[in-house]
């Protein structure tokens, strides 16, 4: 696993990323004008076009995330003892970022045995 933070968490991250994608772009864009004059319209055209684009993905994205976190599973963590909400069978602590899971099976096993076992299946 590459990033180590619950499922939650990395869609917010990516919402986070294109929202300041696409503003980025929109502020871009506009500095257009001031740079190329009457001939940066157009940069500026697409520029605003583009970012509105990422800045409605990033609004999709924000949407999709509270509608999962909305309907997760919450438990408590065995680690730091705070409640923290689930995805799936197996998902990462949002506070310690410990590797729970609901399946009995998998419950004791390391985190490289769950990576091996993920990556067979």
């Amino acid at each position: 696993m590459i990033f180590k933070s619950a499922k939650i968490e990395a869609f917010r991250t990516w919402g986070l990323l294109l929202t300041m994608l696409g503003m980025g772009l929109m502020v871009l864009g506009t500095a257009g004008i001031v740079f190329f004059g009457s001939a940066g319209k157009i940069l500026a055209g697409i520029g605003l076009v583009i970012g509105l684009i990422a800045m409605m993905g990033s609004l999709a994205i924000y949407f999709w995330a509270g509608m999962m976190s909305v309907s997760a599973v919450q438990i408590e963590c065995p680690e730091c003892n705070k409640l923290t909400k689930m995805l799936g069978k197996t998902d990462r602590c949002m506070f310690c970022k410990t590797i729970m899971t609901l399946d009995p099976s998998q419950a004791n096993i390391t985190a490289e045995q769950l990576e091996a076992q993920k990556s067979t299946s």
